[in-house]
This record gives structure tokens, C-alpha cells and sequence, in this order.
């Protein structure tokens, strides 16, 4: 099963202090914040990177793949009831990530 557009709109307005940017990948979505991966969406289910950041904002917060093979994230399940937390997740995981690698240039 794949993530609904409709979950990433709902979960976007809901997210709206910040930037952030979904992009679709075979189905599922990445959400990016200053260019970094910070959250996965998959089958509808919103996937926080666990950095320092994030475990802070969410002790007790189950874990699971996003995907077969994946690490564990953090999976936050009423993240839509009250963003505030992940708002601040978000910004937490940002500031954690190392800046994105420099692309390079085509030849």
C-alpha cells in the first residue's frame, strides 16, 4: 500500500510553521526541511529520522521500518493531533543532520 496524497496535504497543512517539502519515491514520500531528509510518510504513517533531536521530543515513542530492509525511525502516530511536538521534532532533526553533500556537476 502506498501513501494517499490527500495524508501528505493533510499532514503538510498540519506541519505549516515550516518548510517543509515532500517528494514522492516509488509510492512513499520524503520530507525534507533545509534540503535534508528529516521524516519518511509511508502507507500513511509519518516516520521521524531518530536523531538526538528527535528521541529528546519523543522518549517514549515506538519504532519501526519505514520500509522492508529500513532502519527504525520513529513512528508517530498522533502527529496530526498535536503538531507543536513535531514542529519542534523537525527542527530538531534538522539541526542534527550534517549540511546536504554539494551535487556534482554534470560532465
Amino acid at each position: 500500500m502506498s501513501t494517499r496524497a490527500e495524508s501528505i496535504e493533510h499532514l503538510l497543512d498540519a506541519l505549516a510553521p515550516l518548510p517543509v517539502s515532500p517528494r514522492k519515491m516509488f509510492g512513499e514520500y520524503a520530507l525534507y526541511l533545509d534540503g535534508k531528509v528529516v521524516a519518511l510518510v509511508c502507507d500513511d504513517q509519518l516516520f521521524l529520522k531518530p536523531t538526538p533531536g528527535a528521541q529528546a521530543a519523543f522518549p517514549d515513542c515506538p519504532r519501526g521500518a519505514p520500509y522492508p530492509g529500513a532502519k527504525p525511525h520513529l513512528l508517530v502516530t498522533d502527529a496530526l493531533d498535536d503538531p507543536d511536538p513535531v514542529v519542534l521534532a523537525l527542527r530538531a532533526i534538522a539541526a542534527d543532520l550534517p549540511p546536504p553533500k554539494p551535487k556534482k556537476p554534470k560532465a
